[in-house]
């Protein structure tokens, strides 16, 4: 099967995406990861736009890249000025990169009501922007924008943009749903036509306005587009791009094309959420092929079933894309799911254990806990029932007083009393508010007898009122999302006190980062 290169802007487009911001090193950073994975291009930024993507041109060439071409992009030469003398073109010159993405108007409704020139200038800047590229000895790729809404305007005029770029050395006619608005049957259409005037390659570029950008990608593959562009997660403006993870997997496992390199796939879970993480985003746990959840199963016949027959609800091995399988437990679990769950922690199992566990499960979730969302507290609850559960510290006491002081704002100090390995320690801290300053006085307290938690960072905290008829008195629920450098977790704490509750669910985060730890490498703590 043929292979359909990957086009990856995450660092521009993606970088459009509201709340989306990236250092220089991000991008360094990010690259490297796309490259190892055999990503086909990088689109690195339009350097003349701001200097921190000049920068990256400069220092991306020190980068051991294996395979993919570094690519600038740019927009096409300003109307009434001669390619050699736009300082847009002379920037996309001196990035030095490979290729080189020109974006060009495709639709008359943008010439000659945004741009305010006629056909013949417009193509004349497409023609010209290109051959000076190509001269210089790039690549040049060529970005047709709003190319399906043109087309549906007035396809005569569209083609003609295409077939000018082709003409003037564009090595791929990437077409643009730009705005996000078209459906899988248009963008089928325009494709077709587009491959029966042009002897160069199309590749597809789709926006995700109307939650359609990975159907139409698959769409303009199936009618012969060779290249898709989009975004990791797929971040960007708007709604955003083409997630790359969804297309990527249907390319290569529903379909059959070859993309990436030989081991790529199962990279995929690993690089969504390095992606997240660099651009402090939290992770989309329904996401398809990579979420937390696009695996995870609780009812307990489907838990019976995966059991017996993974396929049996599954689409694909979760490890298939790096993921795993997850089995939830509450309430409605069955014996299957608690089964399932224990298998990993090498606990002897007999029918009393599992009966004790899902009872604890259900008496605990009428107390208000909920454990589909915290597994890293139901490791801990199935470790206590089984009699293996050893405390690495014991909580003697906590004390967090809040106060403000005239002139100086409002001030946060949390005392926390532990014995750890036979010593008590005392100790003192400040912070952000009740919680941060209970994070901070534990990880003091523990700090020298436990350095792996310097690892660990809070990046989830979720507040849930759950009898809410009992107004300020009612039962909150608190779940904390941690993370270290290679797992993600979650704990829960139930209670009337919002700051016991956050309590709960703190202490059961470190104890599960300290067990993990030990059980990953027992000299680690």
């Amino acid at each position: 099967m043929a292979r359909i290169q990957i086009y990856d802007t995450t660092l521009r487009d993606g970088s459009q995406g509201e709340g989306v911001n990236f250092s220089l090193q991000d991008k360094l950073l990010i690259t490297q990861r796309l490259d190892d994975i055999g990503v086909d291009y990088i689109e690195g930024g339009y350097p003349l736009s701001n200097p921190k993507d000049a920068e990256y041109f400069a220092r991306v060439r020190d980068l051991p890249l294996k395979q993919a071409k570094i690519t600038a992009f740019g927009m096409t030469r300003r109307k009434g000025c001669a390619a050699e003398d736009d300082i847009g073109m002379c920037a996309l010159r001196d990035a030095k990169s490979p290729a080189v993405t020109i974006v060009g108007k495709t639709s008359d409704l943008h010439v000659f009501e945004v741009l305010h020139i006629d056909e013949a200038e417009n193509l004349a800047m497409i023609r010209d922007s290109i051959a000076f590229l190509k001269a210089e000895g790039r690549e040049v790729l060529y970005d047709a924008e709003h190319f399906f809404d043109g087309f549906r305007a007035n396809p005569d005029f569209a083609l003609r943009t295409v077939v000018a770029a082709q003409d003037a050395g564009a090595s791929t006619i990437v077409l643009c749903d730009t705005n996000g608005g078209r459906l899988p049957e248009e963008i089928a259409a325009a494709v077709d036509a587009v491959r029966k005037v042009l002897r160069v390659p199309v590749g597809i570029h789709c926006h995700n306005d109307c939650e359609l950008a990975v159907a139409n990608s698959l769409t303009a593959v199936d009618h012969g587009a060779i290249q898709v562009q989009g975004t990791i997660n797929g971040i960007g403006e708007r709604c955003g791009n083409v997630d790359l993870i969804s297309v990527i997997a249907n390319l290569a496992l529903k379909k059959g094309y070859q993309v990436l390199n030989s081991d790529g796939l199962t990279h995929l879970t690993e690089l969504s959420r390095y992606v997240y993480e660099i651009a402090n985003m939290n992770f989309r746990s329904g996401q398809a092929f990579v979420g937390t959840s696009a695996f995870a199963h609780k009812g307990g016949m489907h838990v019976h079933a995966v059991n017996r027959l993974a396929s049996s609800y599954e689409h694909i091995p979760p490890e298939t894309v790096g993921n795993q399988r997850r089995v939830l437990v509450s309430e409605l679990s069955g014996r299957s799911n608690i089964v399932a769950k224990t298998t990993k922690y090498q606990i002897a199992q007999n029918n009393e254990l599992m009966a004790r566990i899902l009872e604890r499960v259900v008496d605990l979730e009428n107390e208000g806990y909920q454990f589909e969302a915290a597994e890293a507290s139901f490791d801990l609850l199935v470790r206590k029932e089984a009699g293996v559960y050893e405390p690495k510290f014991q909580r003697l006491h906590y004390r967090v007083n809040v106060e403000t002081a005239a002139g100086q704002g409002t001030i946060t100090e949390a005392t926390v009393k532990l014995r750890v390995n036979s010593h008590i320690e005392h100790v003192v801290a400040e912070g952000d508010g009740p919680v941060n300053a209970l994070d901070n006085a534990l990880r003091k307290a523990l700090s020298s007898a436990y350095p792996t938690l310097c690892e660990m960072q809070l990046v989830d905290y979720k507040v849930r009122v759950i009898n809410s008829t009992e107004g300020t008195a009612a039962r909150v629920r608190v779940v904390i999302e941690s993370r270290d450098h290679t797992d993600v977790w979650s704990t829960v704490g139930v209670s009337e006190n919002v700051i016991e509750a956050s309590w709960l669910a703190l202490v059961d985060s470190v104890e599960y980062k300290l067990y993990k730890d030990t059980e990953s490498n027992p000299n680690s703590v």
